[in-house]
């Protein structure tokens, strides 16, 4: 599993944030004896409305904002989906709003990192280690069908001899599919349970098949590839056009709740336009046409206001796995 994780991290060497800034030059004209203490406070009044027009210039340099997204099974045709998001951000925001595809969230990360990128949606697992990395700041998250968490799901065969969770603790052999060792509710949350519970070591006890998404996990159960898939809940209703029998697969259990994933923003942007973007998302909850557009993206049935504490359970996973990821 090491060398699994090994693999997948030697891409993303310690993305740090350097913050940047400019000092000002001190003032050395002395002030002379017997000068008017007025002629002293006036000068460091001017100083200070100099220093507020800088910051409101500053402001105005933001001519353009930049959202990030990595296509899920859901959105093969996230280019084309976001556009309308897009177009009413820029129309609430004043300034032109650009929807980038990216390949993976390795990418999105250091886009932010760099400061290249403004906004970033993020699953749980990625803004942890966003926030991490880069500096990032959470500012929403999703709701979908009026919660804001879910759970990973183990799920089997209808036929399967697997009735439960422990089932899968206390027997070693079974091959478990999952979409990729970095998947939050696919790998991270799953393995984390099975450590809990007194699994030493998810090599061994387990034979591993990664698959690429939470559909072909499923898949891989129904074709007799792997004895138990975990996904998000419930990822059988992703698969039902090409198998309609898929709700008839067992599911043995959940983990505990996942927070949503996350609307995110980079570090340096000013506290100004943090509250205005969201402002902007949130404005979306009244706006049946952009909601609408938010479920076809990400499936999201509303937003909410996030912090970061909210993803501490993330975090105490993150480091169940920490010496495996780094």
């Amino acid at each position: 599993m090491k060398k699994i994780f090994t693999v997948l991290f030697s891409s993303v060497l310690a993305l740090s944030l350097v913050a940047c800034g400019a000092g000002e030059e001190d003032d050395t004209t002395d002030v002379a004896d017997g000068a008017d203490d007025t002629s002293a406070e006036d000068t460091t009044e001017d100083t200070g409305t100099e220093d507020e027009e800088e910051e409101e210039v500053a402001e105005d340099e933001i001519t353009k904002l930049t959202m990030g997204f990595v296509p899920s099974q859901d959105a093969a045709n996230i280019a084309t989906t976001v556009e309308p998001l897009a177009q009413r951000l820029s129309e609430i925001l004043g300034v032109e709003v650009d929807a980038q595809v990216m390949t993976d969230y390795t990418g999105l990360v250091e886009g932010m990192r760099t400061q290249q990128i403004d906004i970033g949606f993020l699953p749980p697992f990625g803004f942890v280690q966003a926030e991490e990395r880069a500096g990032v700041e959470v500012i929403l998250k999703a709701i979908r069908h009026g919660d804001d968490s879910y759970r990973a799901q183990f799920t089997v065969a209808a036929d399967s001899e697997i009735d439960s969770i422990e089932d899968l603790i206390n027997n070693e052999g079974y091959v478990w599919a999952y979409g990729d060792p970095t998947s939050t509710s696919g790998f991270l949350f799953p393995g984390n349970l099975f450590l809990q519970a007194g699994v030493e070591d998810l090599d061994s006890h387990f034979t591993h098949i990664t698959v690429g998404g939470h559909d072909n996990s499923l898949i891989a159960v129904i074709d007799g590839q792997a004895d138990f898939a975990t996904t998000f809940e419930d990822a059988r209703e992703v698969i039902l056009d090409d198998y309609p029998d898929a709700m008839d697969m067992k599911v043995i259990g959940f983990t505990d709740p996942i927070p949503n994933d996350t609307i995110s923003l980079r570090s340096e942007l000013s506290d100004e336009w943090k509250t205005k973007i969201k402002e902007a998302f949130l404005s979306f909850n009244d706006d049946e046409a952009m909601m609408e557009v938010m479920n076809e993206v990400y499936s999201w049935t509303g937003i909410a206001e996030a912090k970061s504490e909210d993803y501490d359970i993330v975090r105490d996973t993150y480091a169940a796995f920490e010496e495996m990821l780094n």
